[in-house]
């Protein structure tokens, strides 16, 4: 079973990510920069970690001393108000590259052997933020890591909690589910959806 370095652990995916994982045999490192989270993380399984992603220098000591063998990267910078998503573009877009970027050096620092990012399987509106995807794919494809690419989640927890938002979309617990299902998968793009 493999030592997973789990980013964006108290996320709304990270969350049903930890059980599977731990019950597939895995050993969980859950990332939070809040150590406010760090208690419901280890209740779930995963051995807590906080450090920030945008502070380079701790991230890379605490990959190097989790010593995982993947780096599943779930961050992302979204309100809990899916009406102020837009006012958010700007910090969403540098965690997908300025942290997805230290993400990389730690993996690289510590000899980790893949990455699996996360990244949305619709075209977003020309901006910070689409720029931003095509910046975290491209990077991560260039380390021979895995895209994730996710139809809009649904279900509790969600911004989509009572009804099901256009295609491309996909539960959230069946998201969870896949992801599970491609820790082995070769280098490219997978899109998960219904």
């Amino acid at each position: 079973m493999s030592r997973i370095f789990l980013a964006g652990a108290s996320g709304v995916i990270g969350q049903r990510l930890i059980p599977l994982l731990v019950g597939g045999g895995h050993s969980v490192g859950g990332m939070t920069r809040s150590a406010g989270k760090a208690d419901a993380l280890a209740r779930l399984g995963a051995l807590p970690i906080v450090v920030d992603v945008f502070d380079r220098d701790a991230l890379i000591a605490e990959v190097r001393k989790f010593k995982p063998d993947i780096i599943l990267n779930q961050l992302t910078d979204l309100p809990d108000d899916v009406k102020k998503i837009d006012d958010h573009a700007e910090l969403n877009a540098r965690i997908r590259t300025e942290g997805n970027q230290n993400i990389i050096d730690a993996a690289r620092a510590s000899g980790t052997a893949k990455i699996l990012v996360q990244t949305v399987a619709w075209e977003l509106p020309e901006g910070p933020d689409a720029r931003a995807v095509k910046q975290l794919e491209a990077s991560v494809l260039a380390e021979g890591g895995v895209v994730l690419s996710y139809g809009q989640f649904y279900g509790p927890g969600t911004y989509h909690h009572d009804q099901i938002p256009p295609h491309p979309h996909v539960h959230i617990d069946r998201a969870a589910e896949r992801t599970v299902d491609f820790l082995n998968a070769p280098t490219g793009v997978i899109v998960i959806t219904d």
